[in-house]
């Protein structure tokens, strides 16, 4: 997969299309065209009947330039970049840097595909997406635009792992209103992540986040409590604190009651393209980031979840407790 950087230097999961899926959605959009195309010809034909040859010939090539050029450019500006035939095939025509293209971007790929698609029947188009590195035809060269799959395989997450039964429950009192959610994030990420770790990678985020975390909530990290496991227990509180929240807001509307407390162990998905907390540099990349970025758009399943009900070993949570 071919990494899409904007320029903000953020990475972005998409997954470029190649060309058996951008065939067929062509395919089909040129079926949609030639089928518009064929009908207002024979109702212009009709309409036309008393008119010279000069004025049917000038109103044939109007009517082939607004529905063969002009039909896909509007609906590529209207969709923003969702063509019937790319909704069926699950495509999107977007920026270079990611973005929705708009109306001169529509506009070149549609000069430019009447001629490497409509009048060299696609030969120019194929030979342009087999040499591109990320399959684009010359009109996405000259518009600056790129087509991607919008529906991926959905990758497996990882759950949170719980943190140890001797610290559920312990940071109760804690104030986690002045945490930003870009921490949380991280956190999170972290957490599901840090077996993938090299160790000395694992033990510096972890000191790092916690230290973020605890000078956030103005409280410090207790004597002798792990980093990695301090973090999953705040972690764990923040989601009990979630549940009630939910629960009271429940049976304040007459719904379902839903369960008042978090067990010790509570699965949270969360996609591994969110990036690292504070940045990683040089070889902590490589190592912070060995699976493929995924699109948010994809639903997932968090994957073997643990049970953090055992006896507090390590086995169980993860964690090991303080000699």
């Amino acid at each position: 997969m071919n990494e899409l950087v904007t320029g903000d230097a953020v990475v972005l999961g998409l997954r470029p299309a190649r060309l058996p899926s951008r065939a067929l959605a062509i395919a089909i959009d040129l079926a949609v065209l030639l089928t518009v195309f064929v009908l207002l010809s024979i109702g212009l034909a009709v309409a036309t009947v008393t008119l010279d040859e000069a004025a049917t010939a000038a109103i044939a090539v109007a009517m082939f330039l607004l529905v063969l050029v002009g039909g896909p450019v509007a609906v590529e500006t209207l969709s923003h970049g969702r063509s019937l035939g790319k909704l069926a095939c699950g495509l999107r025509v977007v920026r270079d840097d990611g973005g929705p293209i708009r109306f001169r971007h529509a506009l070149v790929r549609g000069a430019m595909g009447m001629v490497e698609i409509l009048a060299t029947f696609g030969v120019v188009g194929c030979i342009a997406s087999l040499v591109s590195a990320r399959g684009r035809r010359l009109g996405d060269v000259f518009a600056g635009t790129l087509v991607v799959r919008e529906r991926v395989p959905a990758g497996r997450a990882r759950a949170v792992p719980p943190p140890p039964p001797w610290l559920v429950g312990r940071f109760a009192q804690l104030d986690l209103s002045g945490v930003p959610d870009g921490l949380w994030l991280a956190i999170r990420q972290y957490l599901t992540r840090m077996d993938q770790l090299d160790a000395v990678v694992r033990d510096s985020l972890a000191e790092q986040l916690s230290s973020d975390l605890a000078s956030r909530t103005g409280v410090p990290v207790p004597q002798g409590v792990p980093a990695a496991a301090y973090l999953a227990a705040v972690v764990n509180e923040r989601q009990a604190r979630d549940v009630r929240r939910v629960a009271a807001a429940a049976g304040r509307s007459g719904r379902a009651p839903v369960p008042a407390a978090l067990p010790a162990s509570v699965p949270v998905s969360v996609p591994v393209s969110v990036p690292v907390y504070g940045g990683l540099s040089g070889a902590h990349q490589a190592d912070a980031h060995p699976a493929d970025v995924r699109p948010v758009g994809g639903t997932t399943h968090a994957e073997g979840s643990t049970d953090g009900s055992g006896a507090g070993g390590q086995a169980a949570t993860g964690f090991a407790p303080p000699a």
